[in-house]
């Protein structure tokens, strides 16, 4: 009788150390999230499961999920930091006065042969209608640059709303990889 009272006692504290072990991970470490519409194709597809990790340094091109409502996530490609200046001519990207690459978007600029995927626009003509991005907060955009809501239409996003970044894509099985810049 002695002995499974203590082994149930163990498995009991066994059970809560793993419900306490997976609270912290999913609260301050990593978390899921499924990517919702076609924003950010075609580097992800809706229904793609992914893992958000809570902890490092944000950088430009990183891909992040922020609350963008009370109800909504959204999942965007940083493309301006604080104090950044940002230019978009001819379908390139200029930050402070630099022409910077975006191999991410490649593949959806051979789709449109002779049209251009991301229009001209000072970050004046934005919706946040400042010469540079405000401090503590980023200018993101999705890679599907005409069908995407991002900072253009709903201003700079505050980085205390930003959950996390994200690289691996997990689910489904045959899709498993790590995302490039």
């Amino acid at each position: 009788m002695e002995n499974s009272r203590e082994e149930i006692l163990g498995w009991g504290k066994a059970i809560l150390i793993a419900i306490l072990l997976a609270f912290l991970t999913r609260t301050f470490l990593l978390t899921p999230i499924e990517v919702e519409g076609a924003s950010m194709e075609p580097t992800l597809q809706t229904h793609e499961r992914m893992i958000v990790t809570k902890i490092g340094e944000l950088q430009r091109f990183d891909i992040v999920v922020f609350h963008a409502n009370e109800r909504e996530d959204y999942i965007k490609r940083i493309i301006g930091l604080p104090g950044d200046r940002i230019e978009y001519k001819d379908d390139t990207l200029y930050v402070n006065g630099k022409a910077y690459e975006e191999p991410y978007l490649d593949e959806f600029k051979k789709e449109i042969p002779g049209g251009t995927l991301t229009d001209s626009f000072t970050l004046e003509e934005t919706e946040v209608g400042e010469t540079v991005v405000p401090k503590g907060h980023l200018f993101v955009m999705g890679d599907n640059r005409r069908n995407s809501k991002d900072s253009r239409h709903i201003g700079a996003i505050p980085i205390e709303n930003v959950v996390g970044t994200t690289k691996v894509v997990y689910w489904p099985l045959n899709e498993i990889r790590i995302i490039k810049e």
